[in-house]
């Protein structure tokens, strides 16, 4: 793992709910969110779901234990060579349960609120289809259905997350990608999640699915050129995972935001399947399948470092 990334994980990581960081440690007032590496390639990845630092005022009534089946665990790790390649890195380091940084601002459900939310709301039966689920911006249930909170939050409270947490993500991620199409003129963004082995009853529209070792996602073929898609996907299979395209994870909001093709902006998300790599009761790393795991990663990032633009 990259020297800059140790530093941080190894004050953040696996912090208590109500915390400010590892056991022992003094966090700054107002800690950093978000952790970033420049990169010297046409090469972005970014991991939305993997961060650990649960803020002391997420003020939520499920233990560690359930908030942490939200995280994309060890998904950080799984990309920890990725700097050292000259690949952009960003990654959230605040909890997907308490701020989705794949979720536009507008995907909320205001009934969590304790008055009228001043922005804009979507209102696109499509768009909305997470936070039908409990699963915006903000988090109403975990993917079993727990509740996350046995409060209303505060417009003032969600509107700091946004500002501390959302907006420096995605300000990462633009710069990041703006920086490597300024250097070579044309980026490939890929955005890093994990997926349970089989999908819970509030995970997704398809309850009880039993994933694919990879679910590769270019939103139809509109965030990336679905040739650049279909070399991942033929690059996995032929390492021998089973892999499915644009099912049942097309993307969300950070390809459809930064993927434009047509420009030279090429966004895919890589959906892996966490029973590779980790037991998912546990968190714990399982092995020989990580090392595996991680040295085909390795080779895909690769294959995406020889792509010269041209398809």
């Amino acid at each position: 793992m990259h020297t800059a990334l140790k530093l941080i994980h190894s004050r953040f990581q696996q912090a208590e709910p109500g915390l400010t960081g590892a056991p022992g440690a003094t966090a700054p007032a107002t800690p950093a969110m978000v952790a970033s590496v420049a990169g010297s390639t046409h090469l972005v990845l970014d991991s939305p779901h993997s961060g650990t630092f649960y803020p002391a005022d997420f003020g939520s009534c499920c233990d560690m234990a359930t908030l942490r089946t939200a995280e994309d665990t060890h998904v950080d790790k799984l990309y920890g060579f990725a700097p050292g390649l000259g690949v952009a890195w960003i990654e959230a380091l605040f909890p997907r349960s308490y701020l989705d940084a794949n979720r536009d601002t507008t995907e909320l459900d205001v009934a969590l609120l304790d008055g009228p939310w001043p922005h804009p709301v979507a209102t696109d039966p499509v768009v909305l289809s997470k936070v039908r689920l409990g699963k915006g911006l903000i988090w109403k249930f975990t993917d079993d259905g727990k509740p996350i909170y046995d409060r209303p939050l505060s417009v003032a409270e969600v509107q700091g997350r946004i500002d501390r947490c959302w907006k420096p993500y995605y300000a990462a991620v633009g710069d990041a990608i703006g920086a490597a199409q300024a250097r070579h003129g044309f980026a490939v963004h890929i955005n890093c999640h994990s997926m349970p082995a089989v999908a819970a009853s509030h995970a997704t529209d398809f309850p009880g699915l039993h994933h694919a070792d990879f679910v590769i996602g270019d939103r139809d073929g509109s965030t990336a050129d679905p040739r650049l898609s279909m070399r991942i996907v033929e690059f996995l299979r032929g390492r021998g995972y089973s892999v499915d395209y644009n099912h049942p994870y097309k993307g969300v909001e950070l390809v459809r935001r930064f993927g434009k093709p047509a420009d030279g902006r090429h966004s895919v998300q890589v959906e892996i399947n966490r029973k590779l790599y980790m037991d998912e009761q546990s968190f714990a790393v399982l092995q020989p399948g990580f090392d595996t795991l991680q040295a085909d990663l390795r080779g895909m990032v690769d294959m995406l470092l020889a792509f010269d633009g041209t398809l």
